[in-house]
């Protein structure tokens, strides 16, 4: 059994997430370290996935390069609202054939197997296109008390992207783009089968992870546990047993910086992990009421070194070309190197969305 100081186990999750000094200078090598990019909507400083490559990659970073990646070299691919690199697509067609696993909405894909022959012709014919380019010719509608209820084309639509029968294509604006998987997917791929491929995941999550939990809860978007990948370790002050990557293991000294991240980071995705390590405490505070947000509406996260040391409410206010800093809270009194970090990293992030200026007060 490996025995971890905190310390240790901070550094093998910053390095493992690419937030350490020594930074990648190439988007789909930093991907493929990362597993996958979360898409989400909110732009209120830039769209998550952009910035996440701008927290690793630097100023350089544009978001053309994502869109070049997934649209024309197809070295990367969406698949529910995650961007991952092609070269992990078997991993996720593995299986495919036999989604779902809930028998609700395998009845609602039987009844309707005419439709989904409509979809794939018209995708035959006329890829790529948006959904609302696709009649409804449902005979049974999707029935849900949420938004979704009667959403029937864009239902059947990820049905099949997660049977690996469709794929998207890219987005026109935030609407995605849907053709048939033969034209995005590689014809090559190797698919494993579905036991082999859920423990290539966990290696590979736990590899971008550093450490982890084996077991735990259930998370929106992607897990956070790694089963038996790895090899077991304590770490001081925590309750029960980690997985380690053991590759984490054998780098050499840690040099740190400092960085801003999206409150949708992976870094910081699991928050029991964040406490439980870095006595790090966040929520993402968007979908409340003004007045009872204590952080700010996306605030982002402070990585300093190998410690969680704050957050900065901060907004891109593009028609002013102002970047509004309304407040930088500290979650541990700030040294001037921290102080210096930040500011350093609020200049980048005004420069890198093309900014005029940066409102402190």
């Amino acid at each position: 059994m490996l025995r971890l100081t905190r310390e240790q186990a901070r550094r093998i999750a910053v390095r493992a997430q690419l937030l350490d000094a020594a930074r990648p200078d190439e988007l789909v090598t930093m991907v493929e370290q990362l597993t996958l990019l979360q898409l989400d909507p909110t732009s209120a400083v830039a769209p998550s996935a952009d910035l996440v490559c701008w927290s690793r990659l630097g100023p350089a970073y544009e978001p053309a390069q994502l869109k070049q990646a997934v649209e024309v070299d197809r070295s990367l691919f969406e698949l529910d609202a995650l961007i991952r690199p092609m070269s992990d697509i078997g991993l996720y067609l593995a299986g495919a054939a036999d989604w779902p696993e809930w028998e609700a909405r395998r009845e609602w894909l039987r009844v309707n197997e005419p439709f989904q022959r409509d979809i794939l012709a018209i995708l035959g014919e006329r890829g790529p296109v948006t959904s609302r380019d696709i009649p409804d010719t449902c005979r049974v509608p999707w029935k849900s008390t949420g938004w979704t209820n009667n959403q029937n084309v864009t239902q059947m639509l990820e049905s099949l992207m997660m049977r690996g029968q469709v794929a998207i294509a890219g987005r026109i604006g935030r609407e995605r783009l849907w053709h048939l998987a033969e034209h995005i997917y590689p014809a090559d791929a190797v698919v494993p089968a579905a036991a082999e491929a859920h423990r290539i995941k966990n290696e590979r999550r736990l590899r971008s992870l550093g450490i982890a939990r084996a077991k735990g809860t259930a998370v929106p978007v992607e897990p956070a546990i790694v089963g038996d990948a790895g090899e077991p370790a304590e770490v001081e002050g925590t309750k029960g047993v980690w997985r380690v990557d053991p590759a984490a293991l054998e780098v050499g000294d840690f040099e740190g910086r400092t960085a801003l991240l999206s409150p949708f980071d992976r870094l910081i995705h699991n928050r029991v992990r964040a406490v439980e390590l870095f006595d790090f405490e966040y929520t993402l505070e968007m979908y409340k009421p003004a007045a009872k947000r204590r952080w700010g509406y996306f605030a982002l996260p402070i990585l300093h070194g190998d410690q969680l040391v704050g957050k900065v409410d901060v907004i891109a206010d593009k028609k002013a070309s102002v970047l509004r800093v309304n407040a930088i809270h500290q979650d541990v009194k700030f040294t001037r190197a921290i102080t210096k970090g930040v500011r350093a990293e609020l200049d980048d992030l005004a420069g890198w969305l093309k900014l005029d200026k940066i409102d402190l007060s």
